[in-house]
């Protein structure tokens, strides 16, 4: 229940950012913007270019589904 409060509060955040930077204003703390994974939520070890956290990327990358990625063994 916390997980799910925190994320929909951060979406709330991000979209008052987001309108005031289309209106010309800047926000008073930009740090207040937080990337969150769009699977499950977490906010720690977040990648921008998937925007995905680490450990759904590494899911997604084992089963194949994101193009390109492959699981390294050596």
């Amino acid at each position: 229940m916390a997980r799910k409060a925190s994320i929909v509060k951060d979406l709330r955040r991000k979209t008052e950012i987001l309108k005031k930077l289309s209106e010309g204003k800047k926000p008073k703390f930009r740090t207040r913007l937080v990337n969150r994974c769009h699977i499950c939520g977490r906010r720690r070890g977040y990648i921008r270019k998937f925007d995905l956290c680490r450990i759904c990327l590494r899911e997604k990358a084992s089963d194949g589904l994101i193009m390109g990625m492959t699981k390294s063994s050596w």
